[in-house]
């Protein structure tokens, strides 16, 4: 059973920065593609950002230039470096792994921006 444990979420201010970490539990993490999704309320799950085996990243419109994906697969972890929050990005933020066509999801850390 792949388990994806996400931890980071929580209030900041607007301006401010969080990091988003997502343990997987599976040795497979070196070959899988990671993402972060997030959603909103009211809204439909949206990606945030990717990034592949080999560590290229793309992001979203409206994350480009703040969020930062990297990953470290000696820990089996993906990251997520939000910086200047906007209220907009207030949202249960998911982590994902496709495993080589076997897709996972994390259980969702909140992040709430508001002053």
């Amino acid at each position: 059973q792949v388990q994806l444990v996400e931890s980071g979420g929580g209030l900041v201010q607007p301006g401010g920065s969080l990091r988003l970490s997502c343990a997987a539990s599976t040795s497979f993490f070196i070959v899988s593609t990671m993402a972060w999704y997030r959603q909103a309320p009211g809204k439909q799950r949206e990606l945030v950002a990717r990034i592949s085996s080999g560590g290229s990243p793309n992001y979203a419109d409206p994350v480009k230039g703040r969020f930062t994906i990297s990953r470290d697969n000696a820990k089996n972890t993906v990251y997520l470096q939000m910086n200047s929050l906007k209220p907009e990005d207030t949202a249960v933020y998911y982590c994902y792994q496709d495993r080589l066509g076997r897709v996972y999801w994390g259980q969702g850390t909140q992040v709430t921006v508001s002053s």
